[in-house]
């Protein structure tokens, strides 16, 4: 008799995500552990109590998701916790921070998608930005950006020190090229927009980050993305719903197109699914999945 789906979910935060428990029985899970507050320290002893308990082909059956808020942290983890396997005692690991990576992932490749249809371009070379960049889902769709070859410039609203900080940092961890710099005008998104291929607005709900105005000054546009679903949207004119419908107020980008919110949203969700389906491994290697896995996993499903 093959042993229960058994998956444990160990965020560093006071609360599990109910989102991410809700993904997990939805991707037919049967039992879903949450474990709240744990420490990186912790990561060995749990996750060696996971993989010897079950038995070589019980692991097959048993995954671990790694939660939080943090993505240097759950990289962290995620490696600490890979590292305490001992074959054959091994079970797939998830890492997956207030959804950022798959998020980032989904964006980053659904816009990798639409440059090509619509423009015939690829994010090589591209000039890219990111609003909202010193972010979780920030960070990890810049990461994603520079990985794939675009010029990535990460933007805070209000501190120039904490993107530079943050681009350095992140930069080093995964090793591509970042610039940070700081947007705390219209004057200064205008001016960041004027050379711009590719827009990401990964700002807080509720942010309005471009306005038609400020949009109006791009002249080489031809793809912006938001994650904002919640009013006044990140772009202006940008609907939730949009996939590659042409941006409203971008009349100096010839062709300029948008993907909203609930378009992302929806990719993501079936990324993250599939994602953790595929943690339940049968006969194969066990998975180690940070936003890099999940971007892969996301190009193809596209």
């Amino acid at each position: 008799m093959s042993k229960r789906t058994v998956l444990y979910m160990l965020d560093p935060m006071p609360h599990n995500s109910p989102f991410d428990i809700n993904m997990a029985i939805d991707a037919g899970f049967d039992i879903v552990l949450p474990f709240n507050s744990v420490k990186g320290t912790e990561m060995n002893g749990l996750t060696q109590d996971a993989i010897f308990s079950r038995g070589p082909e019980g692991t097959k059956n048993t995954g671990i998701f790694i939660g939080g808020r943090d993505i240097g942290l759950a990289m962290e983890m995620l490696e600490i916790s890979k590292k305490a396997m001992v074959p054959p005692f091994q079970v797939s690991v998830m890492a997956d921070p207030s959804g950022a990576f798959t998020t980032a992932a989904a964006m980053v490749a659904m816009v990798e998608k639409m440059l090509k249809e619509k423009h015939g371009f690829d994010l090589n070379g591209a000039n890219a930005v990111v609003f909202g960049g010193t972010g979780p889902v920030g960070l990890a769709t810049g990461v994603l950006a520079a990985s794939c070859g675009a010029n990535t410039t990460i933007v805070d609203h209000a501190s120039l020190d904490n993107a530079l900080d943050k681009a350095i940092t992140y930069g080093q961890l995964f090793d591509v090229q970042l610039e940070g710099t700081c947007a705390a005008s219209e004057a200064d998104k205008a001016h960041l927009l004027h050379n711009a291929d590719v827009v990401f607005c990964t700002a807080k709900a509720g942010v309005q980050v471009l306005k038609a105005a400020v949009l109006a000054e791009a002249g080489k546009l031809k793809v912006a993305a938001d994650v904002n679903a919640v009013p006044p949207l990140g772009i202006e004119g940008l609907k939730r719903t949009d996939c590659g419908t042409p941006l409203k107020h971008a009349a100096n980008s010839a062709g300029a197109v948008g993907i909203g919110a609930l378009a992302i949203g929806d990719f993501k969700y079936k990324l993250q699914h599939a994602l953790l389906k595929d943690l339940l491994r049968g006969d194969g290697e066990p998975m180690f999945v940070d936003f890099r896995e999940a971007f892969q996993m996301a190009r193809k499903l596209l």
